[in-house]
Parts: C-alpha cells; sequence; structure tokens
C-alpha cells in the first residue's frame, strides 16, 4: 500500500536542499537517510533522500542527484510516496493510517448510522472525518476522543458521540434571554 509521507516544498539554500512538508506521524521512520520513496508525478522519482535536518522548525531533505537550486527547485510541489505493509500499525494504539479509516462506518453511541468515511482531512489542529451520508451530503466529523469514541477495525465501524447540531439541523441554541422574550428594553 502507498501512503503520502510529505510535499516538496522550494528549494532551500544553493546545494539541493528542499523543504518538505511532512505528511507522516512517523517523519524519523518513512524520511530517513537511505529510504527510496516514489514520487507523484512519478516522472521525477524515485528519490533516494540523502540527508535531512532541521532548520528553523522545517525538515530540510536533499536527494542523491539533486545538487543545486535549480535542480531542488524543479520538485517543487512533487508528493513523497512510502511503500507500506497494509497490515502494518502505527505504534501508538490509539493512532491509525489514513487507509485503515476509509470506508468505515460511522454510526451513534446509540446505533444510528451516519454514513461512511471518505476522506481524512489533516488540519493543523486536528484532524476531520469527511463522512458521506446515504443521501449524498458529507458531515464533517473532528477525529477527537471526546466526539470518536471507538475505532473498531475488526467490526469496520468508528463509533461518535456526537454534540448537538453536529450530525443534525437539530442545534440547541443557548440565549442569554429569558423565555419571555423580554431583552431589557
Amino acid at each position: 500500500m502507498q501512503l503520502v509521507v510529505a510535499r516538496i516544498g522550494r528549494a532551500h539554500g544553493i546545494k539541493g536542499e528542499v523543504t518538505v512538508e511532512v505528511r507522516t506521524d512517523e517523519p524519523e521512520l518513512r524520511l530517513a537517510p537511505g529510504v527510496v520513496l516514489a514520487t507523484d508525478p512519478a516522472s521525477t522519482g524515485p528519490l533516494t533522500i540523502e540527508t535531512g535536518r532541521v532548520h528553523s522548525g522545517r525538515l530540510l531533505l536533499r536527494f542523491a542527484g539533486v545538487t543545486d537550486r535549480n535542480a531542488a527547485e524543479a520538485l517543487r510541489n512533487t508528493l513523497l510516496i512510502a511503500e507500506v505493509d497494509p497490515e502494518e500499525r502505527p505504534e501508538d494504539e490509539d493512532e491509525y493510517y489514513d487507509h485503515q479509516l476509509i470506508d468505515l462506518d460511522v454510526v451513534t453511541e446509540a446505533g444510528t448510522e451516519v454514513g461512511r468515511i471518505t476522506e481524512i482531512s489533516h488540519l493543523p489542529t486536528q484532524d476531520l472525518f469527511i463522512v458521506e451520508r446515504a443521501d449524498g451530503s458529507e458531515v464533517l466529523i473532528p477525529f477527537v476522543e471526546e466526539i470518536v469514541t471507538e475505532i473498531d477495525l475488526a467490526e469496520q465501524k468508528a463509533v461518535i458521540a456526537p454534540p448537538p447540531g453536529l450530525i443534525d439541523d437539530r442545534a440547541e441554541i443557548a440565549s442569554a434571554r429569558d423565555e419571555s422574550g423580554d431583552d431589557g428594553a
């Protein structure tokens, strides 16, 4: 199975280094010197990581055969793809690879069917499940412990405890006014 582990950014310096946007929780394993990665577009690869270092909070990589700024800049926006055993799991038992979560059925704790996970959106603060409902509409579900209470890979389901308004249009709206409608005027 192939997983996107990074996207190449701009060139850094004049000796062929590039910045990378890391898309894996295991960069020390997936982006280590000596690792050979497939690419998208395929015509730019495969690429072998020669060196890696962190500079000002950004990961910088240099690839075998990429020796100057022009060659590095030509790789910009290339996706780096690692080959991963489909049965492999992250070290932490509460972590999952995207391919393990895609196509899981999403149900509430009460057993109500919500839909099926079609995509995982990785945002800076949290990940979101993009869930397609039976009617074709989508709902976004934050992948946080308070909402996603269980992932059962054997049963191919994700169990959620959605707050009011997350999956339905009947949100409870709190009001500072009392029930009489008196707004103090």
